[in-house]
């Protein structure tokens, strides 16, 4: 199973906005985005880094961290709500224990 968040803003507000679409709907449009869209371009040179992609729109933010990469998206994108983030080269955004989660190549 893969490891993934959507994430809603909360800048300024006591709690965050709901998601416009049902979460599985959310993760499986964002998932296409990414490897359809993203992958090809960040593979080779961020590998490790943190992706964070607005789903209605396919614009995308990569990072070291989860946290950077969704504030540089809503720096460009200060309406995102639906957010999907993902680890390149990863099948999980963490893992626990010792067992690698890297992709097969």
């Amino acid at each position: 199973m893969r490891d993934t968040e959507t994430t809603a803003p909360t800048q300024g507000r006591e709690t965050a906005m709901p998601p416009r679409r049902p979460r599985e709907e959310a993760v499986r449009v964002g998932k296409e985005i990414y490897e359809r869209n993203i992958l090809p371009q960040v593979e080779a040179d961020h590998f490790g880094e943190y992706v964070a992609i607005d789903i209605e729109t396919g614009d995308w933010a990569v990072a070291d961290t989860t946290r950077i990469a969704v504030e540089r998206l809503r720096a460009q994108r200060p309406n995102a709500v639906d957010v999907l983030c993902e680890r390149v080269g990863y099948r999980a955004l963490r893992s626990f224990g010792a067992g690698s989660l890297r992709r097969a190549r």
